[in-house]
């Protein structure tokens, strides 16, 4: 892991960057002391029909509301 001062990386955030999605991590330092780290971030993977069956949509889904809830929602 990579560690550099506060200035380097404002002047080289370019290049810290490609580093990092190349995989490797930076520690960024003020006056010697860890304050951030940038590391790469991992790719969101979606995978469809994951939650198949845990929900039902009941038959009367769209069916009109009854008139309380109609009026609640208009007011």
């Amino acid at each position: 892991m990579a560690e550099v001062g506060v200035h380097e990386a404002k002047t080289t955030l370019s290049k810290l960057l490609r580093r990092v999605q190349a995989g490797e991590e930076v520690t960024i330092l003020r006056g010697g002391t860890p304050v951030a780290r940038l590391v790469p971030v991992k790719a969101a993977t979606r995978q469809l029909g994951q939650d198949a069956g845990r929900f039902v949509v009941p038959d009367d889904f769209d069916a009109p509301l009854d008139e309380e809830t109609q009026l609640a929602f208009e007011s």
